[in-house]
């Protein structure tokens, strides 16, 4: 039997997680399902370009509806007491000073399903999140990434 894992979501991560099923149920499927019958209409759907790519947008909408639906049946939402101060866990917002060039950078520490780098929302299981999960404030830890060696230095944990 599988293990199944509890995903902590923020609120607002929860709440787009929600909306997009919300959208991919009933906007998406209903779009999908009138390209299909559309594609039918034109005939021979055995050489119809169109009905492929419909039948393969409703299977991708299928798969997401389907992973969507398992994230939020293990989702629990992340209450302030869960996220930490005195060392980086999941929720945390870390202030991180770059040693090589000093620049600085503030992330918040998200599941996978919420990470977004445009947003500051960085994975937990990505290099940096595994990286400083743990670690405390003046903590100095190493990044393997593509230009080679990062070093970090944890600046300040917060909520």
């Amino acid at each position: 039997m599988a293990v199944v894992k509890e995903v902590l979501l923020t609120k607002e991560g929860l709440t787009k997680l929600e909306a997009e099923l919300e959208h991919l149920k009933s906007i998406k499927r209903q779009e999908v399902a009138e390209r299909i019958k559309q594609a039918i209409a034109f005939g021979d759907i055995s050489e119809n370009s169109e009905y492929e790519d419909a039948k393969n947008e409703q299977a991708f909408i299928e798969g997401r509806i389907s992973s969507l639906e398992k994230t939020l049946k293990n989702a629990r939402l992340m209450e302030d007491h869960d996220i930490r101060t005195d060392e980086v866990s999941l929720g945390s917002k870390v202030t991180l000073k770059e040693l090589g060039s000093g620049r600085e950078v503030t992330v918040t520490i998200v599941a996978s399903v919420e990470s977004k780098l445009r947003d500051g929302k960085i994975s937990d299981e990505s290099p940096v999140g595994k990286a400083i999960m743990g670690k405390k404030v003046k903590d100095e830890v190493e990044v393997e990434a593509p230009a080679g060696l990062i070093k970090y230095k944890i600046m300040k944990v917060d909520r």
